[in-house]
């Protein structure tokens, strides 16, 4: 029976703008997750208009992984790295992402961070769009918008794979692209840069804004082949299961009608084709959608090699009495709680079974490589007396996960690359802008209120993943 595989990548995850701080070193631009202030579970992040003076906002210092990278790659390689997924700040290389010329300064961080990687044998799994984009392009061109946002995309993409071809060989476009089929402002923005106008069909803005991202990731990912046929390029989606509350077939079709809603974009970059139910859903709408034949003929042309996503937590769906015959209600989806689970701090469901569910529907559908990229448990850590962090609950959770992980390889026969879990170093949360929900194997030293030292300490889960990577995944105890 075949496990994980000889060259399976073990690593973790993170995002340049929750960890790097240094947000106006090296001629970096501001970018959208500078706009961003502090929240919690029950105060939404703020996007104000540009960087306001007195107000609070953490991705500009996060944990300093700008002046420190050094000092922690020595204790990524310590706790056994196979691969450290990270992105590169768009507005490190392109300040306002419409210059003509890319920050030299910008693109030497990358070359050392990279450099300082591969002396450990940790390969980089770099994302290009990770929720964040030049701010400028977001006030000047309107964010994704607009179709000149793909000329710009592909010009960052095309300069970092040129500079990194030798360094990179994992690449990913954009960070759980379907994040913003929600239509809320978070997932608009941060995916798009789309703050929705008085009057403004939001759902029609983010179908177009897809449709976009979709014809730059296709782009992109022609592009990144021409110039290093090795390279290998992926999708990389959100990926929360719907189950529907009752074996009533209204529930089965909403469940089947909500899954389909949310991976349309693995239907566009997997199979290069935008799937028949939304072809009929556009006309229904009458979206009148700016999408060209030459840009069918793109994303037909540009399907990706492999599929990453996060998981976190499943869903449970019910249809209504009144639910419309295409079974399509956004943002009013009944969800509801499913008794059989537990939940985090967060109020995240916790369903390690689902995550062996989501690697078989995506492995059925797109017949792709997978990576899980992002899986992990926010919580809030507390040191004991003599100041370790017995963190039992992660390592818990992790060892459920790679446990049906594992179940979807040797008994589903899925083809899986990797494991990252995520905020494998704690950092700034992208949903609440907080460092006190932790994801972390290693601590840093800060809190909510931005007090602290930033200095790393090793927590149990570091020790237990440590020896999963040694044993490639045998031994989880």
């Amino acid at each position: 029976m075949t496990e994980f595989r000889d060259d399976f990548l073990w690593g973790g995850a993170v995002a340049a703008h929750q960890l790097e701080g240094g947000w106006q070193a090296g001629g970096k631009g501001v970018s959208l997750a500078d706009v961003m202030t502090a929240g919690d579970n029950d105060t939404a992040r703020e996007i104000t208009d540009g960087v306001l003076p007195g107000r609070n906002y953490p991705n500009h210092t996060a944990i300093d992984f700008y002046g420190n990278y050094r000092d922690d790659v020595k204790l990524f390689a310590e706790l056994g790295l196979k691969c450290f997924r990270t992105s590169i700040a768009w507005t490190r290389i392109f300040p306002n992402g419409d210059e003509a010329e890319p920050n030299e300064a910008g693109l030497k961080f990358y070359d050392d961070l990279f450099d300082d990687l591969l002396k450990y044998h940790i390969e980089p799994v770099i994302t290009l769009s990770h929720f964040e984009m030049p701010y400028h392009l977001v006030t000047e061109y309107g964010g994704w918008r607009n179709r000149k946002l793909i000329d710009f995309f592909v010009k960052f993409a095309t300069v970092v794979f040129k500079r990194y071809q030798h360094k990179v060989k994992y690449w990913m476009t954009f960070n759980e692209i379907n994040n913003q089929t929600g239509l809320n402002e978070w997932g608009l923005f941060t995916n798009s840069g789309i703050l929705v106008k008085s009057g403004e069909d939001a759902e029609k803005a983010m179908y177009q804004a897809g449709h976009y991202e979709s014809v730059a990731s296709a782009l992109a990912v022609q592009i990144g082949h021409q110039i290093n046929p090795n390279f290998q390029i992926g999708a990389m989606f959100a990926m929360g299961p719907t189950y529907p509350a009752t074996p009533a077939p209204a529930d089965v079709m909403k469940a089947e009608r909500a899954m389909q809603a949310n991976y349309w974009f693995a239907d566009v970059q997997c199979k290069g084709k935008y799937p028949s139910w939304l072809q009929r859903y556009f006309e229904r709408k009458n979206f009148d959608l700016d999408l060209t034949l030459a840009d069918l003929d793109v994303i037909k042309a540009g399907t990706v090699d492999y599929i990453g996503f996060s998981y976190y937590a499943s869903h449970v769906i019910k249809a209504d009495a009144n639910e419309p015959v295409d079974f399509m209600t956004p943002m009013a989806n009944h969800e509801v709680k499913n008794p059989a689970l537990t939940r985090s701090d967060w109020g995240w469901e916790i369903d390690p079974m689902g995550l062996r569910y989501a690697l078989n529907w995506f492995s059925d559908r797109y017949d792709l490589p997978l990576f899980i990229v992002e899986n992990g448990l926010g919580a809030f850590d507390k040191k004991d007396a003599d100041g370790q962090i017995n963190d039992d609950y992660r390592i818990d959770y992790l060892r459920q996960h790679i446990a049906q992980m594992k179940l979807a390889v040797t008994i589903d026969g899925v083809d899986l690359m990797g494991y990252t879990p995520w905020g494998f170093i704690d950092l700034v949360s992208a949903g609440t802008g907080q460092m006190d929900k932790r994801y972390g194997l290693i601590y840093v030293d800060k809190n909510d209120a931005g007090e602290g030292t930033l200095k790393r300490g090793k927590k149990a889960s570091f020790n237990w993943y440590q020896h999963v990577i040694k044993t490639n995944g045998a031994d989880l105890d």
